[in-house]
């Protein structure tokens, strides 16, 4: 799923830890992505990836206490202007102490002095030098200054502790700055409820029925809310492979689950409340921001009235098996859909009535929009693009066919039209 940063310029950190070169892979991230990038280290971060490599890779002057000049923009003063985010990854524990405290005795902390922007952290140090009480006072320190603070990892460490310490993954680092940088005011801490993937049907212990559906648009989905800032809860029957770690994801397998989890999470959704951040504290009041649910799980219409404990042997069932199969309950029918914008999706290989079928959804299920996808086959649930047709009580809007992530940055934004809030992006 590529992200796109085209007109985006991020300025990344690196300091002297042994993790450094993931910050080349990060660059490339980035750079993939069509942001520019801009570099600055620290002399201990020179011990362990030189300035030239990144040179190589930004094609961007490296800014390090030797090339400093102040007959260019190459300097701790001009290089962050002409950027939107400063990432520093990785930030040893030496760093971070500085940073909480303004100490400024190295080109890259005076650097960040006098940066005006979104500032994010990646802590990559031994699991005692981040636990360390002076350490953990400097992280709160650096969150109560809105640092957005990407958590580490545990595994073993280049010293060979097993711990808390190592650098996130590049992937989470750059979906931490990609949300920075992506942000909109009207879906930030927004609740959303995300259903996906094809349910599974229990048969027996080893069997089931399911769909081809592969759970790639609900993913994508996910992934374009995430990026807006949108405070997710995913309910899925395929996994998080490939997400930000901080979506909150509940699995799930038979249709049932899905209508009892979504139940709760839209309970939960409608409870959501959140400040208005233009206020000051003293006059703030709580105001609610209708949440959403997007229902694109594949769920099965029946289910094997009687599922089997342990596994049925071939030789008991015979040449033949016939398995009695009940209807499962109707989920868009059976949730609670008040105070809350509902989008369906419809998947038709009937190129006569299956724009009408979507359509009739709008009544028939009391939902607000449909998100309508022709398929010419079941090789269609398995591809990374779709055609999808956005349906809502205000007409027709065809999206046109595109990968799976830009047509869901193109849903949001027809479905941020179904509510009734006036709000400017941020």
């Amino acid at each position: 799923m590529q992200i796109d940063l085209q007109g985006k310029s991020i300025l990344l950190g690196v300091t002297g830890s042994i993790s450094a070169y993931k910050a080349c892979d990060l660059a490339r991230l980035y750079i993939k992505a069509g942001a520019s990038v801009h570099v600055v280290m620290t002399p201990s971060a020179e011990r362990f990836v030189s300035a030239l490599t990144f040179e190589a890779l930004t094609r961007n002057a490296v800014l390090t206490e030797d090339s400093e000049s102040w007959g260019s923009e190459l300097n701790h003063i001009d290089i962050g202007k002409r950027c939107d985010v400063f990432v520093i990854a990785p930030a040893t524990a030496n760093t971070l102490n500085k940073l909480s405290k303004g100490i400024a005795d190295n080109i890259l902390t005076q650097t960040v002095l006098a940066f005006k922007g979104t500032m994010i952290v990646a802590p990559s140090a031994n699991t005692q030098m981040l636990s360390n009480h002076y350490t953990t006072g400097s992280l709160k320190m650096l969150g109560v200054n809105d640092y957005i603070i990407v958590k580490p990892q545990e595994k073993v460490l280049a010293c060979g502790d097993l711990g808390n310490g190592a650098l996130a993954e590049p992937l989470e680092i750059f979906h931490q700055t990609a949300k920075a940088l992506l942000t909109e005011s009207f879906w930030e801490d927004r609740r959303i409820v995300v259903t996906g993937g094809g349910t599974r049907e229990k048969i027996d212990e080893v069997r089931y029925i399911s769909n081809f559906s592969s759970g790639k648009m609900a993913k994508s989905l996910c992934l374009s809310l995430y990026l807006k800032g949108a405070d997710v809860c995913y309910i899925t029957t395929m996994g998080k492979e490939g997400l930000p770690s901080d979506i909150y994801t509940i699995d799930a397998d038979e249709a049932q689950e899905i209508l009892d989890y979504t139940k709760d999470a839209i309970r939960v959704a409608k409870k959501g409340k959140m400040s208005k951040p233009s206020m000051n504290h003293s006059d703030r009041h709580l105001i609610q921001k209708e949440p959403y649910l997007f229902m694109v799980s594949a769920v099965a219409d029946y289910r094997p009235k009687f599922p089997q404990e342990g596994k049925l042997k071939k030789s008991m069932l015979g040449e033949t098996w016939n398995i009695e199969l009940t209807q499962n309950t109707d989920i868009l029918s059976h949730l609670d859909k008040t105070d809350i914008k509902t989008v369906a999706f419809k998947a038709e290989m009937d190129s006569k009535e299956g724009l009408n079928n979507a359509i009739a959804l709008l009544d028939a299920k009391g939902v607000d929009a449909v998100c309508y996808n022709l398929l010419q086959d079941s090789t269609g649930f398995g591809g990374n693009e779709n055609e999808i047709t956005f349906i809502s009580k205000e007409g027709l809007s065809p999206l046109g066919r595109a990968d799976k992530l830009t047509l869901s940055f193109k849903i949001l934004h027809e479905a941020q039209k179904l509510s009734h809030e006036n709000s400017t992006d941020g």
